[in-house]
């Protein structure tokens, strides 16, 4: 990967406590950071120039590669004393930093395009990419760090063991695929979890987004009683004669069960289902 100015190095400030609460597991070598930027780097194999909102950046490890790669990088950190560090370690000009927590990041006003990376904790790591995954317009690209069960999770496939809800939802929103895994002895402290770097090109939905929440509804609530086929699921709720009308016309088996269904037929039911007249 080509690399254009290296960021500057401030000197060494003493590092604040990492605050187990806010699930604080920092890296301790950014090589690890590198299928990440080069993933964000695609197409043209560099980031010169380009806009990336890193969240968590912490210690800086991964923020130290992102302004290697020329990128210029807005730091969304929660903990005002590493933000505080942040800033001395790394006084770069391509730096921003905000203070303020990512569950309330607001979306809709980044300036497009921007791209995404972060450590994620895993405490928020679900929340946070159900938060950017309908911003596609804003944000073509996103790259994480995330608990290997999570990653594998976003990279599920119907019939797969770790096949899901999240996985459904992710598939409506990005292809996902996992750039590399990580051991527990590459973060100080180490957790008790493997890790992943899981990359996300995102695109439009496959049904108009004010739909959508029906859609992610829908997907939920099967889920939530996947032992049961499809056909006994939904029929607790939009009653039998509706439910077999409309897994007819979609071309769905009643009795197949919510993890062996594809994103496209999830779309077909959830047209059917929150369209036809009620029972």
């Amino acid at each position: 990967m080509p690399r254009s100015r290296k960021a500057a190095s401030g000197p060494r400030e003493p590092a604040p406590p990492l605050k187990k609460k806010l699930g604080q597991h920092h890296l301790v070598d950014g090589a690890l950071c590198r299928p990440l930027v080069h993933f964000l780097s695609l197409p043209n194999l560099t980031l010169e120039g380009q806009r990336v909102l890193e969240i968590g950046p912490g210690g800086g490890v991964l923020t130290r590669e992102l302004l290697s790669a020329g990128a210029r990088v807005l730091g969304w950190e929660l903990d005002l004393p590493w933000a505080t560090t942040l800033h001395h370690r790394l006084p770069d000009p391509r730096l921003r930093l905000v203070v303020a927590d990512a569950l309330d990041l607001p979306w809709h006003r980044l300036p497009s395009p921007t791209l995404v990376a972060g450590n994620l904790p895993y405490n928020v790591a679900t929340a946070i990419l159900e938060r950017l995954l309908p911003h596609h317009e804003r944000v073509p690209k996103a790259a994480f760090l995330l608990q290997k069960e999570v990653a594998e999770r976003l990279v599920a496939k119907p019939g797969d063991k770790a096949y899901g809800s999240l996985s459904v939802i992710v598939a409506a929103y990005a292809e996902a695929r996992i750039l590399g895994r990580v051991r527990p002895g590459s973060f100080r402290p180490p957790p008790k979890v493997e890790s992943a770097f899981v990359g996300l090109t995102l695109h439009a939905p496959p049904l108009p987004e004010e739909q959508m929440p029906g859609f992610v509804d829908l997907v939920r609530f099967a889920f939530n009683q996947r032992r049961k086929t499809l056909r006994n699921a939904l029929a607790a709720r939009w009653g039998r004669e509706k439910v077999e009308e409309v897994l007819r016309r979609a071309g769905v088996e009643g009795g197949r069960r919510a993890e062996e269904v594809g994103i496209q037929e999830w779309a077909e039911l959830k047209r059917g289902l929150y369209v036809a007249p009620p029972c």
